[in-house]
């Protein structure tokens, strides 16, 4: 565990003012109530009246005294002279040079309840506070400094050396690891932490160990590598972890426990302490049960998604190549209906005069091909997806043997239908009569229910046909794993929705807390009423403002109102800014870039957030070059050769790849991005440009060379490759708050609430701006709930809804656009469920 984690930058911060305080803080920690101005009515000097209340409201802000108590910004002084009538702060020079401020010292902590660091018992509740929260927390160490200082200055603690507290901070967290690691090693018997070891144990006649192979995660979509994936299933379970009781651990540190072990080389593993070495290996025999079941219905919807298109296809390109067949028939057929309601013609001789014109084998031959060629309203290319039936075949039975399946109450009649396949897999003569038939929709009763006449009798019964039964069954279950209907546990991504909710006793005791937090009512009646009234207060203002706006104006667009914007016209650059822009630039130096990052390195301190993974700190020399050598290689995409220089210790081969596998992880990198956007929050002119409450989310489109099972198809981006989403964050200081990677054919706007809530910058964005891509209603319902306002930048304005919550509400000119209206009904009957929705995404 790293001891000394603070940059330069954070230790000079400790302890002492940080530039002028805010008016507000100037209000909250330096106006002097009736009690302070009773005990400064007993000092008879003003020098002394000063640096009183100087020492008095310096401990309230900070938390700790001044070495020099009259080290204080000039509007702290001006501010406290001022209530103290003292026209002249000069006299401060007497009370430093006094003893009397060491007097002082003392007086204030009797007087208003101030102790030591080490006094008890306010060190001893100090301890279990911070350790329960390194025990509960995943937080780095900076969060865990932070919470610390902001815990004692609220229990009035004088605040030790900021070496003292890093170490308290380091110690107490290397203490809760290590109590996580001995109840982790007491859980699994011998014979399971044998069983665990040969995780690191490369077999006979192979060159991977078991853990090598089981990290590795499918990289193309296909029945067989569905196949293989289904074998890791039954691989990691082969630990017997999944079934061990970790309730009384966190859950965040398993997880974190659990990445370690999944991200560190296996000669680290072996090097760790028996106790750390089976605790990770615990974690993640335990937790990685959820992965591959990912991974394996991840797989299982890439492959159904690709098998649903590809009988669209060809069934839109079959339609199209009988199009004239079915237009020969219809016209036959329009010919004898025309007969027909032609009143001029005789009744009785009806069918001679149509088989007068048309003869009964054409007839017969034209509803044989309308017939035959047209598809019911409900049909959904049924009939191409039975092509797939024995490409399904590959991996149905492994699916089947190897997952567990659950329901909700409305994915009963799927999972009974599942179970039935289960049953009779093995088993080609198996009778289909009792299968359940709930599952079958109207589309597939045609393919799945024949009609057959029975032997000898005049009655037709039905057979369930299995080939069609069990492609109509898996393409079910498909879609009830999509909606969350059927789910597998463990799982994260198409796990049961209803777990991660607080249920009844739990919810209840949180209920009030979630909803203060969050800002929003308890009641749905008084949330809709406030909604209400914003509503209609903006549908107002903009009617008010609808004439005067030459921008805006409304359209008829197929009887219907819709909203046209005028397009906003290029701005030409003024000459002024063509001659600021050369002149900027002949006044930067040119520089490479290496020296850019040392440079930025220097001066902001990221360098320190790339730890070791194994928690231990690293003593190597020329680190920080090392780091930037590596950094540069991985950013440019370049590899380790151009910045390898073998005379130079910090930049050889072996230092950089040591460097490379040990310090470059996903929570390090986050780490130093926070602290770079910490250090351009602190530049003036970045504070000129916003104040970190708005920021743009925008998604890059990459072509991805190899194969991934998390890719996808995009012509208009890939062309005829595939492609990931990289859903970037920038905030109006110019800084990257962080980024999410996305599969390339799915819609940003669900993944844009997940990014934000994931970003550990420091920066607390309110305000979020898109594009079309991430927009969907949905999202400002979603952003709402969690305080947030989603301000999407729409391309396209004619296909947007506007809805209204008073059918009767008077909105002038902008009546018929707000057509829609927003069922308030369905918002009050799951309001508990939205609010406890939301407070999942904040408290878990």
């Amino acid at each position: 565990m790293p001891v000394a984690f603070l940059t330069a930058e954070q230790r000079s911060r400790y302890g002492c003012y940080i530039g002028e305080p805010s008016p507000e803080q100037l209000a909250l920690y330096f106006h002097l109530d009736d009690r302070d101005r009773t005990l400064l009515e007993l000092r008879r000097h003003a020098h002394t009246r000063l640096g009183f209340a100087l020492q008095l409201c310096t401990v309230r802000f900070l938390g700790t005294f001044l070495a020099d108590p009259t080290d204080v910004p000039q509007s702290v002084l001006l501010t406290l002279a001022a209530q103290l009538n003292i026209a002249d702060v000069a006299v401060l020079a007497r009370y430093r040079e006094g003893q009397m401020r060491h007097d002082h010292v003392h007086e204030i902590m009797r007087e208003y309840g101030y102790h030591d660091f080490s006094s008890q018992p306010h060190h001893f509740h100090f301890v279990r506070w911070l350790y329960t929260r390194a025990w509960w927390s995943e937080e780095r160490l900076t969060v865990l400094f932070d919470l610390a200082m902001a815990q004692l200055v609220e229990r009035r603690v004088l605040l030790p050396s900021v070496s003292v507290l890093e170490r308290f901070v380091s110690s107490v967290r290397e203490h809760a690891s290590r109590r996580l690691w001995q109840r982790l090693f007491q859980i699994p018997t011998p014979r399971q932490a044998a069983l665990l070891e040969t995780l690191l144990v490369v077999p006979d006649g192979e060159r991977q160990t078991p853990l090598d192979r089981l990290r590795r995660g499918p990289t193309r979509v296909s029945s067989l590598a569905l196949v293989v994936a289904l074998r890791r299933v039954d691989a990691i379970r082969l630990f017997e972890a999944e079934h061990l009781d970790l309730s009384f651990v966190p859950k965040g540190r398993v997880k974190a426990l659990a990445r370690y072990a999944t991200t560190a080389q296996v000669h680290t593993l072996r090097q760790l302490a028996q106790e750390h070495r089976i605790a990770a290996l615990l974690a993640f025999a335990h937790t990685f049960l959820a992965t591959v079941h990912d991974d394996a219905l991840d797989l299982f919807d890439a492959l159904m998604r690709t098998a649903f298109s590809q009988a669209t296809r060809e069934g839109q390109q079959e339609r199209l190549r009988t199009l004239r067949d079915l237009d020969t028939a219809a016209q036959v057929l329009a010919s004898a209906c025309q007969i027909i309601l032609d009143e001029a013609h005789d009744t009785m001789t009806l069918r001679e005069q149509i088989y007068a014109q048309i003869s009964a084998e054409q007839l017969q031959a034209a509803v044989g091909t309308v017939g035959a060629l047209t598809r019911p309203a409900e049909d959904t290319y049924a009939q191409e997806l039975l092509g797939r039936y024995v490409m399904m075949r590959r991996f149905l039975p492994s699916l089947l043997r190897t997952l567990d399946f659950d329901a909700t109450p409305s994915g009963v009649p799927t999972l009974s239908a599942i179970h039935f396949l289960q049953r009779i897999e093995g088993r080609p003569r198996a009778s289909m009569q009792a299968a359940p038939r709930d599952v079958i929709p109207r589309a597939w009763q045609r393919y799945v229910l024949p009609r057959s006449s029975s032997e000898g009798q005049g009655r037709r019964e039905t057979h369930v046909d299995r080939p069609a039964y069990t492609v109509c069954v898996v393409e079910r279950l498909h879609e009830a794993l999509r909606r969350h209907d059927v789910f597998v546990d463990p799982s994260e991504h198409w796990g049961d929705a209803r777990a991660k909710l607080l249920q009844s006793e739990q919810w209840e005791g949180i209920r009030a807390q979630i909803c203060h937090t969050l800002g929003r009512e308890m009641a749905a009646p008084q949330a809709l009423t406030q909604l209400g009234e914003q509503l209609e207060e903006a549908y107002q203002r903009v009617a008010t403002r609808l004439p005067t706006n030459t921008a805006l104006h409304i359209e008829q667009q197929n009887g219907e109102d819709v909203l046209g914007l005028e397009r906003l016209e290029r701005l030409e650059e003024p000459e002024s800014l063509r001659i600021l822009r050369e002149s900027v630039g002949r006044r930067l130096p040119l520089v490479d870039l290496p020296e850019v990052i040392l440079e930025v390195a220097h001066h902001t301190g990221f360098l320190s957030q790339f730890t070791h993974i194994s928690d231990s700190h690293a003593y190597v020399d020329d680190l920080p070059l090392s780091l930037c050598a590596v950094l540069l290689a991985e950013a440019c995409n370049i590899g380790l050769t151009p910045v390898i220089h073998p005379e130079i210790p910090a930049l050889m081969r072996d230092r950089l790849s040591w460097v490379r596998h040990h310090f470059l992880r996903a929570e390090t990198i986050t780490r130093a991005n926070a602290c770079l956007v910490q250090a351009q929050r602190d530049i003036p002119l970045a504070q000129i440009w916003g104040g970190g409450y708005v920021a743009s989310v925008d998604g890059l489109r990459f072509v991805v060379p190899v194969r991934s099972v998390n890719t996808g198809p995009n012509p208009r981006y890939f062309g005829q490759g595939r492609g990931v989403t990289y859903l970037n964050y920038t905030s109006d200081q110019f800084t990257g708050l962080g980024g999410l990677v996305i599969p390339g054919t799915i819609r940003d706007s669900v993944y844009v609430l997940e990014a934000l809530l994931e970003q550990e910058s420091g920066l607390v964005p309110l305000e979020i701006m898109s594009d079309s891509g991430s927009y969907s209603d949905l999202m400002f319902g979603l952003f709402w709930c969690l305080g947030y306002q989603f301000s999407p930048r729409l391309a396209e304005l004619r296909e947007a809804r506007f809805w209204r919550m008073d059918q009767t509400a008077d909105y002038g000119p902008l009546n018929g656009l707000a057509r829609h209206r927003i069922n308030t009904n369905l918002i009050t009957t799951n309001w508990d469920d939205i609010l406890r929705a939301a407070g999942l995404s904040v408290f878990f």
